[in-house]
């Protein structure tokens, strides 16, 4: 590569953190892209936290990660809809992240005629709002997810998450949900504009073939896939594309911030 400074998006769960605690080598990564000078992101997929609770969490396993350096769907998605209805108003299904996120674009969040519905995650889905969503489709709102992802963890297994329940209001209302959230590319370049950085000078690490490798390649980056999340590197051969590099986990790229395929 040239002497261009390297931009790094990385996922945070499975590739920074697993549930609770630190993937080992990963508070070394971050020290060293700060050291660097290096640009960076921790995206998520994950609407239910600001990106104060965000650094919080990750306070906690021992990763110091400013606000400004955390980019949620959530924040994808108030952008993307501040982009296409400035001062709109939306009937909002989800948590903090996401109210916050719409209240400071500069949208009203209302039950009455909105001109969104807007489908985040939640730990506590309620049937009323469900059905207030689906008759607001009907009547003209359009519709709108944070992220497709079918399923959460959690420490008794699996959770039901966004992309069931859009599937649920999709069955009932016949209208597909635009998702903003990866792997739609849109959320890697909203994240690119955030940090005012091109694409092909930007790496996104992730541990989902499905989402983080899939929406870097369709944003024209550069993509690596760690495993000490959900892939194997069996279960990323069925997959059409291909990272540009395979690692067993982030510990892979320590010395290596400058040039991350110097020794691919």
């Amino acid at each position: 590569m040239s002497d261009q400074q390297w931009t790094y998006l990385t996922d945070m769960d499975g590739v920074l953190v697993h549930e609770e605690h630190l993937v080992p080598g990963a508070d070394e990564f971050l020290a060293e892209l700060r050291a660097n000078e290096a640009k960076f992101l921790v995206l998520t997929n994950n609407s239910i936290y600001t990106p104060r609770d965000l650094r919080a969490r990750l306070l906690r396993t021992g990763l110091e990660v400013p606000e400004e350096a955390i980019w949620t769907s959530a924040l994808a998605t108030a952008r993307f809809l501040h982009s296409q209805r400035p001062n709109g108003s939306a009937f909002v299904i989800g948590e903090a992240g996401l109210t916050t996120a719409l209240h400071e674009v500069g949208y009203v969040l209302t039950d009455t005629d909105p001109d969104y519905v807007v489908l985040g995650e939640t730990r506590t889905y309620s049937f009323t709002s469900i059905t207030r969503a689906i008759r607001l489709i009907e009547g003209g709102a359009r519709f709108i997810a944070t992220n497709p992802d079918p399923t959460g963890p959690s420490r008794e297994g699996v959770l039901p998450a966004t992309g069931s329940i859009a599937a649920l209001i999709e069955r009932a209302t016949g209208r597909s949900p635009y998702y903003v959230g990866k792997p739609n590319p849109l959320m890697m370049r909203s994240a690119l504009r955030a940090l005012g950085a091109h694409s092909e000078h930007t790496l996104m690490i992730g541990d989902r073939m499905d989402t983080d490798v899939h929406s870097g390649i369709e944003a024209g980056l550069s993509t690596i896939l760690v495993l000490s999340g959900i892939s194997t590197r069996e279960s990323a051969e069925r997959y059409p594309f291909r990272p540009t590099l395979v690692i067993d986990s982030i510990a892979d790229l320590l010395g290596r911030v400058k040039d991350p395929f110097a020794a691919a």
